[in-house]
C-alpha cells in the first residue's frame, strides 16, 4: 500500500487538487460552524443555497460567461447530455449536425438518432479518429436545428483548435475533459455542456450553459429532470442536486482563481503537455499516434512496438505510483490524462519513468 498520495493519470474520475481536499476535508463534519456536513444539508435550505449561488456566479466568474446564458446543473453527467440535447433542441421532425471525431461525439450521436434526424457532418473513423477536420470539410445541413462536436477527444487523445461555425446555426459542444483547463469564447456557442469528473468535481452531475437566445424545443416525453425549460424554471432543483458535488466545484473555482484564473492555468497545462509530447517527440521507443496538430493538452496517449510491451509498461509504472495509464480498450498502449489537478511534478516523474523503462527495454 501507498503512504502518499500517488500520481493519478485516470481519465476519469480524476485527480482532484490536494488544496481542495484539504479544505472540503477541513469543513466535512461542520461546515461554516452549521454543525453539519454540506452533504447532509437540505437542498432547500438558505446556508446550502448561499452555496448553490455562489457556485454559480463562481463559474460565471471564472469562465467569464455573458449574462444572457443560463446555467444549468444537470443529472446523468455527459452520457444523460447526449439525451437532453436532442430531446431539447433538436425539435419534433427535426434534424441535427453532427461531426464524429471520437467515441463519446459518436455516442452523442447514437443517442441523438433516437429524438431526430441526425446527418453526420464529418467522421474521423477513417484514420481511427487521430484527426480533427477543418472548417471546410464539414457538410453541414440546410435548417439543422445545431451542429454539435467533442471539444476533446478522450480516449483518442486529439482536440479541436478552432470553434467550428454553421452559419447562425447553434453550435454545442462537449466540453467534459477540457472545461476549465482555458479561456473560452462562450458567446460563440449555443450550449456547452461537460461532465464533472475531470475538472470540475467528482462525477454524479454534469454543467449546461446554454444561451438564452436559442429555441428550446422540449419533445413532449423529455423526462422532467431532462427538460430545459423545466431546469431553467426551477433554478435546477426540480428535485435534490448533486449538492456535495457542486460545493466541491466551487472550492474547485476558487483554487483556480488563486492560480491567476483560465489564463495561467492554459499556461501551466500547456507547459505539462510540452514536457510530456517533446520527449515523446525525442523517442523511438515510444509512438504518439494523434497527429500533431490536434494533439490534445489534457489526455496524451502513446504506445511501445507491441501490446506486450505496453501492458509490461502499465505493470510497472503502477507499481512506480503512477496509476491508471492503461489505454482505453479501443485503442489500447497508454493514456496519460493531465488535467488541471495534475502536478507539474507528476509529468516529470511520468517523464522520468518513461525514459528509465525505454533504456530498460530496448
Amino acid at each position: 500500500m501507498f503512504k502518499e498520495r500517488i500520481y493519478n493519470f485516470s481519465a476519469g474520475p480524476s485527480m482532484l487538487p490536494a488544496a481542495v481536499l484539504e479544505r472540503a476535508s477541513a469543513d466535512l463534519l461542520n461546515y461554516n460552524a452549521t454543525g453539519m456536513s454540506v452533504m447532509e444539508m437540505s437542498h432547500r435550505s438558505k446556508v446550502y443555497d448561499e452555496i448553490f449561488q455562489s457556485v454559480k456566479e463562481k463559474l460565471r466568474k471564472v469562465m467569464n460567461i455573458p449574462s444572457g446564458y443560463h446555467i444549468l446543473f444537470m443529472h446523468g453527467g455527459a452520457t444523460g447530455a447526449f439525451a437532453s440535447v436532442a430531446m431539447n433542441l433538436i425539435g419534433e421532425n427535426g434534424k441535427a449536425d453532427y461531426v464524429i471525431t471520437g467515441n463519446f461525439s459518436k455516442n452523442a450521436a447514437s443517442e441523438a438518432k433516437k429524438y431526430g434526424a441526425v446527418n453526420i457532418a464529418y467522421d474521423t473513423a477513417d484514420k481511427n479518429h487521430t484527426y480533427i477536420p477543418e472548417q471546410k470539410d464539414l457538410k453541414l445541413t440546410q435548417g439543422a436545428s445545431y451542429l454539435h462536436y467533442c471539444a476533446n477527444n478522450t480516449i483518442f487523445g486529439t482536440a479541436w483548435k478552432y470553434v467550428p461555425t454553421a452559419g447562425g446555426v447553434p453550435v454545442v459542444s462537449d466540453m467534459s475533459s477540457c472545461i476549465l483547463s482555458e479561456p473560452v469564447d462562450v458567446s460563440k456557442f449555443g450550449l456547452i455542456y461537460a461532465g464533472a469528473q475531470k475538472n470540475m468535481a467528482p462525477a454524479g452531475f454534469a454543467v449546461a450553459i446554454l444561451n438564452k437566445d436559442v429555441p428550446i424545443k422540449t419533445l413532449g416525453y423529455t423526462p422532467k429532470i431532462l427538460d430545459y425549460n423545466m431546469m431553467i424554471k426551477e433554478d435546477s432543483m426540480p428535485n435534490t442536486p448533486s449538492t456535495y458535488n457542486i460545493y466541491i466545484l466551487g472550492l474547485v473555482l476558487d483554487w483556480i482563481q488563486e492560480l491567476g484564473g483560465l489564463t495561467k492555468m492554459a499556461e501551466i497545462n500547456r507547459d505539462k503537455a510540452k514536457i510530456l509530447y517533446n520527449y515523446l517527440d525525442s523517442s523511438e521507443f515510444y509512438i504518439s499516434p494523434a497527429q500533431k496538430e490536434a494533439r490534445s493538452v489534457m489526455n496524451i496517449t502513446f504506445k511501445t512496438a507491441n501490446e506486450e510491451m505496453d501492458a509490461k509498461f502499465v505493470k510497472e509504472s503502477a507499481a512506480a505510483g503512477l496509476a491508471n495509464l492503461k489505454g482505453h480498450r479501443l485503442v489500447g498502449g497508454m493514456r496519460a490524462s493531465v488535467y488541471n489537478a495534475m502536478p507539474m511534478e507528476g509529468v516529470a516523474k511520468l517523464v522520468e519513468f518513461m525514459d528509465k523503462f525505454e533504456r530498460d527495454n530496448r
